[in-house]
């Protein structure tokens, strides 16, 4: 073996080494019955940090502007209370947040129904942790969503 294609496979990767020895992964979202593109299908990471990023504007916005009196360190306190609580609203009755809706996509679980009040706050709890949010399976479900038995598919 060349000292090259070594390191190439050690960059790219336990998964990139295990499929050039002929290991077949599938697609995102195929052991979960889904498609693998179009509506329906696992939603793409830019998409998800998009929409997460225009939810946590917003909640910013509001603790700044009606609770925090102007006071950062009190707005990032108060963005995590209205954050929970908007996910909490908002997912559980129409399956999105506003950001999710305006990026295209929704949060189902993973046998595609609507997921209940129980199962949003766990995921909503776990994503404000941060750290499930960073540990991901091969079909780019943080472990907030494994754990709450969700995914987030394009609308």
């Amino acid at each position: 073996m060349d000292n090259r294609q070594a390191i190439g496979s050690w960059l790219s990767g336990p998964r990139a080494a295990a499929e050039e020895m002929g290991a077949d992964f599938g697609y995102r979202g195929q052991r979960l019955g889904l498609p693998q593109e179009g509506p329906g299908s696992v939603a793409p990471l830019g998409r998800r940090f998009g929409a997460l990023f225009i939810d946590w504007a917003a909640c910013m916005l509001i603790a700044y502007g009606l609770f925090a009196r102007g006071d950062q360190q009190s707005a990032g306190n108060w963005a995590l209370g209205i954050f929970l609580a908007l996910s909490l609203l908002t997912v559980t009755t129409v399956g999105f947040t506003p950001g999710k809706r305006i990026c295209g996509l929704r949060v189902v679980a993973d046998d595609g129904s609507r997921l209940g009040a129980g199962r949003v706050l766990l995921r909503t709890v776990l994503l404000l942790l941060v750290i499930p949010a960073l540990v991901w399976d091969r079909d780019s479900r943080g472990l907030h969503d494994r754990l709450a038995r969700a995914v987030q598919v394009r609308i």
